[in-house]
């Protein structure tokens, strides 16, 4: 079963398998694979994208339509967005156009779904990537499904319902598998769907997010931009992007966030692709 993709704008199935950390090949051509529940069914889909934006669907138990398969996996490499006028916003701006040449055709590589983007944030709460990193290939593998493409095994996050019978794990205080189990359950009852998120206000969204244990304003914040894809949102609550635009915009080691916020507004609509080029930057 395959599907075709299609991109509004400069993008580079590339630079976003180079995001991935992960560089495998099919005939010397770059591609992208995505192992993730699906929106709604949580029913687990494996897919791989070959350079010409055909999709391959290897795993789809569920048998979900492929245009359903197809408009998640947009959102998630952000082809759901048209990019024509991402350019512009680099001409206006020297640092944005410095950022778009270092990664040319980059667009925000999002998380499966919100569902994922907030287990995330619960997983990484003060502690680093890397072990956050470990503690998501744990879960993975223990809960999730196994998804076969041919030459290797991927694993995909668990679905909420089996989040949500999480045990006690090393590396893992109580108080986070609570968080997570609670996740899980609302998940499951469709507080995180993303359509839902989509169609609130910016504000009401974070609210909403953030009545979820362990869930904070930055949690909310990454929830709404990397597992939604809401675009014209500013991290508030993200000091290391703070410090990069101080950095590269000589606003010194601690900017003025009215003074950030000023400069975010010249890269509407696309200000979560900047603050992604950043952060990929920085």
């Amino acid at each position: 079963m395959n599907f075709q993709l299609s991109a509004q704008g400069p993008f580079s199935l590339a630079e976003a398998a180079r995001f991935q950390e992960s560089f495998p090949a099919f005939d010397g051509a770059p591609r992208v694979e995505l192992v993730f529940p699906a929106d709604g069914t949580w029913s687990t889909v494996g897919v791989w994208i070959g350079d010409d934006l055909t999709g391959h669907v290897v795993s789809n138990p569920g048998g979900l339509a492929p245009a359903d398969i197809a408009g998640q996996v947009s959102r998630i490499l952000s082809l759901d967005v048209d990019g024509r006028g991402f350019g512009a916003v680099g001409e206006r701006d020297e640092v944005v156009g410095d950022l778009q040449r270092q990664f040319p055709g980059l667009r925000p590589v999002l998380f499966g779904s919100a569902y994922e983007a907030a287990a995330w944030a619960l997983l990484t709460h003060r502690i680093s990537r890397s072990q956050g990193a470990t503690l998501r290939r744990r879960l993975a593998e223990d809960l999730g499904d196994r998804v076969d493409f041919g030459d290797h095994v991927s694993f995909s996050f668990p679905t909420p319902e089996r989040l949500a019978t999480l045990e006690p794990m090393p590396g893992m205080t109580i108080r986070k598998v609570e968080n997570l189990r609670a996740l899980g359950e609302a998940a499951a009852a469709g507080d995180l769907d993303v359509d839902l998120l989509r169609s609130m206000t910016v504000d009401e969204a974070l609210a909403h997010l953030k009545k979820l244990p362990g869930i904070g304003p930055f949690s909310a914040e990454l929830t709404l931009i990397r597992g939604a894809g809401t675009v014209d949102l500013f991290p508030r609550e993200t000091p290391q992007l703070h410090h990069i635009m101080g950095d590269l915009y000589d606003l010194g080691p601690e900017p003025p966030l009215a003074r950030l916020e000023s400069i975010a507004g010249g890269w509407r609509p696309y200000v979560g692709w900047v603050t992604f080029l950043l952060r990929n930057a920085g």
